[in-house]
């Protein structure tokens, strides 16, 4: 992403965690890192058993998902973490890593102009598509010839072009969307997405989808074009070597760029709606479990103030970003030990191990208990390494009965989860299509020629141990299919909200 800010339904800042296809977390794209020409800008690991110390700095430990990202990219394009590296002017992973975690200034990235910027992002996706060669091992680096159509993928000649064609034509339109909204992401980051929002004039029961939502943006067409007519925008298509869009097609990416940013707080919304949690009745906790740079890179303070317009008189929330990959940033202070403020969305964070931040701030009230646990694309089904990582959080929302939503990308991530949850014995409330997933679609970055997924596509709601009936697994799985245990609801205890979404 070229601007750095990513904030629906993430994915992510970069990329996936984990992509449709593959059994290996995808490697960030290397736009997550903010740009020098616009402004400088979880699981958990086994339990040593020595809790922390209240405010005492816990060691980081597990899987590095970021690394083994990379590892998996390199697989698909021999190479490919090298050139990403190069572009931006850096020299190992470690480079990489301190980036994502803000300690480095956009000014170590090389980076000078518009174009340098926009181009140097456009250099890290050109391979070839079919033999997976990158420029230099070309005769002629200059050779590579990007797809007509979809603006996309790479060539480097009329035979591989030819030869792939079968494959690349069932996703070429849809990767000329993902190849726009990559550019105008950027807007995000110069702060022209999203638009300012409207108090939801219906009950968050009754909006069901993001058309219900875009009902209630009083002079959406205005805004619309507002952003059309701002100076990034102008910005953007002199300086990324293509050609302009028609009007039309830039404000459907606007919009799918505005879903993608407001996913993961209406997502939180839905959590709380799912569970019967009333924001009108008390204070409430959210943890955002196995929260990374995807999650709190060049977060605002105000990014999930959506929630304080879905349920207006709100008695105050808090959101607290757990995870060991959290970045330095505007939220990086201590969770709230009294309660948040009344009718205000809160955001804070902890950058550390989950079940280390349960020992060491919940169990000594340093930080309130959860009223919910939501985990955006966790990956833990993606290779034994994570799963060993998550497998204490995992067992600890289990045992103490929290209620849990994870999102997924795919369906063959959610069938796969949900395997892994069964093995597990936590009893599985329901899983379903989430209807505020983002709208935008986005490529398994080293494989394009995959159909592209959605960040929080899928969720799937979690209440402590299983019941002593087997709950079913993932087998005969279809997209959309409703809550495993029969009738919404089915489960109790939901207040007057009905379990589900009627």
């Amino acid at each position: 992403m070229a601007g750095g800010r990513r904030r629906g339904g993430g994915g992510r800042r970069g990329g996936p965690r984990q992509q449709a296809g593959t059994h290996q977390p995808p490697a960030p794209s290397p736009s997550a890192l903010p740009p020098a020409a616009a402004q400088q800008n979880a699981g958990a690991a086994p339990k040593t058993g020595h809790p922390k110390k209240p405010g005492e700095e816990p060691a980081v430990r597990g899987p590095d998902v970021d690394s083994l990202g990379f590892q998996a990219m390199d697989r698909n394009v021999p190479g490919l973490s090298h050139v990403i590296l190069q572009k931006l002017n850096m020299k190992s992973y470690g480079d990489y890593k301190s980036a994502m975690d803000g300690r480095k200034s956009s000014s170590d990235f090389g980076i000078r102009t518009y174009f340098d910027m926009f181009q140097k992002m456009e250099d890290t996706f050109k391979f070839c598509a079919e033999c997976k060669k990158l420029p230099d091992a070309l005769p002629d680096p200059k050779s590579l010839r990007r797809c007509k159509r979809c603006q996309n993928v790479y060539y480097c000649g009329v035979t591989c072009q030819r030869a792939n064609w079968p494959l690349h034509k069932k996703f070429c339109k849809k990767l000329k969307l993902v190849a726009l909204d990559r550019l105008v992401e950027w807007l995000v980051f110069t702060g022209d997405i999203p638009f300012p929002t409207e108090t939801w004039t219906k009950p968050a029961r009754a909006v069901k989808d993001w058309e219900d939502w875009f009902s209630m943006q009083e002079q959406l067409e205005e805004k619309l074009g507002a952003i059309l007519a701002g100076r990034y925008m102008t910005l953007l298509w002199a300086n990324v070597g293509k050609p302009r869009p028609e009007d039309g097609e830039l404000r459907e990416s606007i919009r799918r760029l505005v879903t993608d940013f407001h996913s993961r707080p209406l997502t939180i919304g839905l959590g709380l709606r799912l569970f019967g949690i009333d924001p009108l009745a008390k204070v409430l906790t959210v943890h955002v479990v196995g929260a990374s740079h995807v999650e709190t890179l060049n977060t605002r303070l105000t990014d999930y103030d959506e929630l304080t317009r879905m349920f207006p008189g709100h008695w105050g929330m808090e959101v607290v970003m757990v995870g060991v990959d959290v970045v330095d940033g505007a939220i990086m202070r201590p969770p709230l030990a009294t309660p948040a403020p009344r009718g205000r969305v809160y955001l804070s964070s902890y950058k550390g191990l989950y079940h280390d931040f349960w020992e060491s701030h919940v169990e000594t009230k340093l930080a309130a208990r959860p009223d919910l646990v939501v985990g955006f694309h966790p990956g833990f089904h993606a290779c034994p390494d994570l799963l060993a990582g998550w497998l204490p959080t995992l067992l600890l929302l289990r045992d103490y009965r929290l209620p849990v939503l994870f999102t997924v990308y795919s369906e063959q991530e959610l069938k796969s989860s949900l395997q892994i949850l069964v093995e597990l014995e936590t009893h599985i409330v329901g899983y379903a299509a989430n209807p505020f997933a983002s709208l935008r679609p986005e490529q398994v970055y080293s494989s394009p020629n995959k159909a592209p997924v959605y960040c929080s596509s899928f969720y799937i709601a979690l209440l402590g141990p299983a019941a002593a009936m087997a709950v079913p697994g993932a087998e005969g799985l279809e997209e959309g299919d409703p809550w495993v245990e029969g009738e919404p609801g089915a489960t109790g205890g939901a207040g007057d909200i009905p379990l589900g979404l009627g």
